[in-house]
């Protein structure tokens, strides 16, 4: 398991990396800059060779967690008077623009072809079927009752429970107002206008869905253990795969639903189950752990219901959608992707939005891991997002990444003339301070999140 983890992560990381300073090599390689080496990871090198009518060096290193391309720079050493014109600080502002922009840029593209790849493949997809909503929800004061199934949100054609939750995330960041337009349980047409929000858009961004009363449409279950999570509560009480729970504490248990219920307000408090096992009844205690975070805090188990195909495939549709349509699809997701990490990271500086939604190496590998077992698709979406992140990450105007060299670039065309070395050096300390408290932080994040689990 921990290699599968693992190595999705690499993989990912690798690809990720690679795209970005292709990215830069092809860019330089366009405006006739001469490039020196192109290394991916950091470290002593592991492979290397020299290719090209310039003998590039292409390099491997040991430590995967980035890459460079050096490039004939007069700053950094001699340079030939023959080769002047092939240095990359004897470029034009608009030239060394546009070889810094092409990294970010690169890892955009390669999400859109990846987003276009899974959209025309198709995904196993949950219906974007609705469940009872909560009294006193928008929802539930639109009338909307279990069954529901959503074609449209504002007139934005909807395919699955993704397509939903994106929709209303995005919507509900412009507009007071939602219309779903779609299907009942018995197949009619029907519409629901949904009014008057009052959401904190990090409310929104966090669990766009909830707050609104769209829960999920899930179908009965039956009250039979299918896995037991390694030293959780279920399995320190002794429950086995197969058993069947008739009882909590008296109360008749007609499905998996009233299990869970009842376990999230229980955390710490011992429960008696009565089940059936092999046709013989007989009680188990169990203590609900304490899980999550905050408010969030909640009882778990531990264990989860045994897996019903019937029911999958009542609750899922397969999306797919032709070459053109993908493609438009692809750029979209891509385009509203960015759009909505640029929000993200705007509100976690203002404070809007908790320091604590920041990720680190750890929480990704762990999502690595998880795509790849879920299958390529998953997996492929997972890299998509990433790299979208990478891109957005990579043209903020902070020192030492590339939104700061074509905040460098900016200023010297406004001035006419380059920046001073000191005000250069500074900009790189304040850059590198500003990245390493945003890596404490994710790793914090990380490390909480794993030990909370």
């Amino acid at each position: 398991m921990i290699a599968l983890y693992a190595g999705a992560f690499l993989l990912a990381l690798g690809l990720l990396v690679l795209i970005h300073e292709l990215g830069h090599y092809f860019a330089a390689r366009r405006c006739g800059v001469k490039v020196l080496r192109f290394a991916i990871g950091f470290g002593p090198v592991m492979w290397s060779r020299r290719f090209g009518s310039d003998q590039t060096e292409w390099a491997i290193g040991l430590l995967p967690l980035g890459g460079y391309v050096k490039m004939l720079d007069e700053r950094e050493g001699d340079v030939a008077a023959s080769e002047l014109s092939r240095a990359f600080n004897q470029q034009t502002v608009g030239r060394r623009a546009f070889i810094v922009v092409a990294g970010p840029v690169a890892n955009l593209l390669l999400a859109i072809f990846l987003y276009w790849l899974v959209f025309m493949a198709g995904m196993i997809e949950l219906k974007p079927r609705l469940g009872v909503p909560p009294q006193g929800s928008p929802a539930a004061v639109a009338g909307i009752e279990a069954g529901f199934t959503v074609r449209a949100v504002n007139g934005k054609s909807i395919a699955s429970w993704q397509d939903l939750r994106w929709e209303v995330m995005r919507q509900a960041m412009n507009v007071a107002a939602l219309e779903l337009d779609g299907t009942t349980s018995e197949g009619s047409s029907v519409s629901y206008h949904l009014d008057n929000l009052r959401f904190s858009l990090a409310e929104i961004e966090k669990d766009p869905l909830t707050p609104l009363g769209l829960l999920l449409y899930r179908p009965p279950l039956p009250a039979i253990v299918g896995q037991i999570m390694p030293t959780s509560a279920a399995a320190i009480a002794g429950f086995r795969t197969d058993d069947r729970v008739l009882e909590i504490d008296g109360k008749k248990i007609s499905e998996w639903a009233d299990i869970g219920a009842i376990a999230r307000n229980a955390a710490g408090r011992p429960l008696v189950f009565t089940i059936e096992r092999t046709g013989q009844q007989m009680n188990l205690t169990a203590t609900p752990q304490l899980n999550g975070e905050g408010e969030a805090r909640v009882g778990r188990l531990g264990m989860a219901v045994k897996e019903d195909v019937s029911v999958m495939t009542e609750m899922t549709t397969l999306v797919r959608y032709n070459p053109w349509e993908a493609a438009t699809r692809a750029v979209v997701k891509t385009w509203d992707t960015a759009i909505i990490s640029l929000r993200m990271m705007g509100r976690m500086i203002t404070g809007e939005l908790s320091w604590k939604n920041l990720s680190g190496p750890v929480t990704i590998a762990d999502y690595a891991g998880q795509t790849a077992r879920l299958g390529l698709g998953y997996y492929l979406s997972f890299i998509a997002l990433i790299s979208i992140s990478l891109g957005v990450l990579n043209l903020l105007p902070v020192p030492v990444l590339d939104g700061g060299h074509l905040m460098y670039y900016l200023a010297e065309f406004i001035k006419g003339k380059p920046l001073s070395d000191r005000v250069l050096a500074i900009g790189q300390q304040v850059g590198f301070a500003l990245l390493a408290l945003l890596m404490l932080f994710a790793f914090y994040n990380d490390f909480n999140r794993l030990f909370s689990s």
